[in-house]
């Protein structure tokens, strides 16, 4: 039996393990994909200390994942040799407006792309644009189909919007800055890192917020008038300071809220200016592909900001933990040859 190495949550509660495992065999109309690089993201931490819910070891972890197809089983063998981009959403179902009830993102409870080779089903595979390197495109997969819903198939997002996007340097943050961007809108970020919002502007962001400094509401929106689109993965208290910065028509998306509960918010704030919120998460194969697409004709590089190899991906883990990245926190897998 052919063994490769992973990164294996093996017990609920338990440190993942670095370990050798048998390597998979594809089913009917899946493909195996030899890795190149993954990505790590937000959930990956969350499940391995028990906040995630349908926790199913023993599991590789990894969300995110690029590669060579080497098998293929009931599929096209056309597909065999090409570099691709997996899509974590497995099961979406055929309604296009919500997941389905069999809706699983890949690596809970499928085996994900800590590994050096992974099985997945053929329509989740998609060519993965040349321009992007094994790490940029790793980067891409979750963020830029979270990002892409939120902006685009929940809040509608046309040329010459002006965006907020809050609390920029994670994964989902960063690719909604540049898919916004992408998409022609004026774009303004905030942090309370003035690294990060030096860095945002050299990306191309057109303002930036301090969210940490007293007044920052009324500073924002003397410099701007207000927002079309606000995209906030972080929730807490923030957010009633948030939705009075929309403009008439405005759009608050979420995708998260790592900063807990929405504060009280009067609806004298939101009904006059026929303002919305929506909350969007993931996306399905379909958004994928027109995610990836624009990524394409766009040539937009997803930020990277660190790359371990795979042997270390508990300190990759750490770092994305402390919070520090601007960008994705990847891991180097295998090499072309």
């Amino acid at each position: 039996m052919s063994t490769m190495q992973a990164f294996v949550l093996k017990q609920k509660g338990a440190p993942p393990e670095f370990c050798s495992i048998p390597r998979p065999e594809p089913e009917d109309g899946e493909v195996r994909v030899r890795l190149l690089a993954a990505a790590l993201n937000r959930r990956d931490c969350w499940i391995i200390q028990g906040k995630y819910p349908g926790i199913a070891p023993p599991v590789v972890l990894g969300s995110d994942g690029v590669g060579i197809v080497e098998a293929v089983q009931g599929a096209p063998e056309s597909w065999i040799g090409q570099r691709v981009l997996i899509c974590p959403s497995l099961d979406w179902g055929t309604n296009p407006r919500f997941q389905g009830p069999d809706y699983t993102i890949l690596g809970n409870p499928r085996d994900g792309t800590f590994a050096e080779y992974i099985t997945i089903p053929v329509d989740n595979i998609v060519p993965c644009p040349e321009h992007l390197t094994h790490a940029e495109a790793a980067a891409l997969p979750l963020a830029g189909l979270t990002a892409w819903r939120a902006l685009v198939s929940r809040g509608g997002l046309a040329e010459g919007e002006r965006v907020l996007v809050t609390g920029i340097g994670g994964g989902v943050s960063c690719a909604g800055m540049q898919l916004a961007l992408g998409l022609g809108a004026e774009v303004w970020v905030s942090s309370s890192s003035d690294d990060k919002l030096a860095t945002a502007r050299q990306m191309g962001a057109s303002g930036v917020v301090r969210y940490d400094l007293d007044g920052w509401r009324e500073c924002a929106m003397h410099a701007t008038g207000g927002f079309d689109l606000i995209l906030d993965g972080a929730g807490g208290p923030g957010v009633g300071e948030l939705v009075r910065m929309l403009r008439f028509g405005g759009r608050l998306v979420f995708y998260g809220g790592t900063r807990g509960k929405w504060p009280e918010i009067l609806p004298q704030h939101l009904f006059y200016r026929q303002v919305s919120l929506l909350a969007s998460t993931m996306g399905s194969p379909e958004e994928f592909r027109e995610m990836v697409s624009m990524v394409e004709n766009q040539q937009i590089r997803p930020r990277v900001d660190r790359v371990f190899p795979l042997s270390e991906t508990d300190q990759a883990l750490a770092h994305l933990s402390s919070g520090a990245q601007l960008g994705k926190v990847v891991v180097q897998i295998g090499h072309d040859d």
